[in-house]
């Protein structure tokens, strides 16, 4: 017997489309087949066009939204092609869409992620769970992260008290007590991959710093350092989450960075990432056993090395070495969504969200056919 179903993410570093086949059939889903799909060019200027926006016109990007849909479809349709699997085996598709708007404390809060639901369910023929964050933000919640409540399901432990650490665009953390009575608790730590990315995207035209080595031919700044580290958002009580409206360039360029030796800004970005990750881990309730890393930065050798040297007596691993790919933790986590809508199961945590109770998450579009 088997369960499976799709979930697409496109994360903070608007880099692309991560497509994973999904078997759900187990209470610890399984990986099936994967596949990444590069945002065309002109999709990846409007992306970078769309941020610039007001939140009125955003809301307005009906082309845009139609035009991220088609390359979400097209990515089911690989994948479906590379697993060798039909389309009428998949019960539905998780799509996270592209973020490009996260407010949730507005005066009329929201979270707006582009891909028409509708328009991929027509495209593929596969009934489609999209715009996640809603239902929890209309309960009172944050809307993000939502990958904890995953994380709570397929690496829980009983005997170790444990802390996910996702290293996207934004980092973010999950704590997963041993103790079955304590509740799940997580929350944007702050800037994950995204100010590296942008600062050597700037300097070297390059996507981003492999394994962190111009990082690591760098001198962190220490006052450097303390000025970024002073910013509110580190020292606000979780819940709580960020985005790329907030730790962007322009935050970095309001430090004065533009005096120091771009290696060393990145040395210190990537600093500025481990220890706020550390200071997360260390000032929770829960004593932590063991620290578990997925997302882009894991790849980031010299900042896995930073953050382990830090967290003393923590061993810092992959969530490979505990059966989940690192790659692909995220989109796993909108396939299991997506299963929860159509069972019609809570997908969110008020323990990390703050919302006022659980909720199916998700809005559901069936094929127009």
């Amino acid at each position: 017997m088997t369960a499976l179903y799709i979930g697409l993410m496109s994360g903070t570093s608007m880099d692309g489309i991560d497509a994973a086949l999904v078997d759900c059939y187990t209470q610890k889903p399984h990986l099936v087949a994967t596949h990444s799909k590069p945002w065309s060019d002109p999709i990846r200027q409007q992306l970078a066009q769309a941020l610039q926006l007001n939140d009125e016109a955003v809301f307005e990007s009906y082309e845009l939204d139609r035009a991220i849909a088609d390359q979400f479809a097209e990515a089911i349709l690989e994948l479906l092609t590379i697993a060798g699997t039909d389309v009428g085996e998949i019960i539905a598709v998780g799509s996270h869409g592209q973020t490009i708007r996260h407010r949730p404390h507005a005066d009329k809060p929201f979270s707006l992620q582009l891909g028409d639901g509708q328009r991929i369910a027509d495209l593929t023929g596969i009934q489609t769970v999209s715009d996640f964050r809603r239902a929890d933000i209309e309960a009172g919640g944050e809307g993000a992260p939502l990958a904890p409540a995953f994380h709570q399901a397929v690496l829980r432990s009983s005997s170790e008290n444990r802390c996910v650490v996702n290293i996207g665009g934004v980092a973010n953390i999950t704590l997963l007590p041993a103790g079955k009575s304590q509740s799940v608790t997580g929350y944007d730590t702050g800037p994950g991959n995204s100010l590296m990315d942008g600062w050597i995207k700037q300097h070297k035209h390059r996507p981003y710093d492999n394994h962190g080595e111009w990082a690591r031919s760098g001198q962190v700044n220490d006052a450097l350092l303390t000025r970024l580290k002073l910013d509110a958002y580190f020292h606000q009580p979780p819940p709580k989450s960020t985005g790329f409206e907030y730790f962007n360039q322009d935050w970095l360029r309001q430090h004065n960075v533009g005096a120091l030796p771009a290696e060393d800004v990145q040395a210190t970005l990537c600093e500025l990432t481990a220890a706020t990750i550390t200071d997360a881990v260390v000032a929770s309730d829960t004593n932590i056993d063991r620290v578990l890393i997925c997302g882009g930065g894991v790849h980031n050798n010299f900042c896995l090395q930073r953050l382990q040297s830090k967290l003393v007596n923590m061993p810092v691993e992959s969530t490979e070495m505990h059966g989940v790919h690192p790659d692909w933790v995220e989109a796993m986590a909108f396939a299991w969504l997506a299963q929860c809508n159509i069972e019609n199961k809570p997908g969110n945590l008020p323990s990390v969200t703050g919302a006022r109770k659980s909720v199916v998450l998700g809005t559901l579009d069936t094929p127009d056919i």
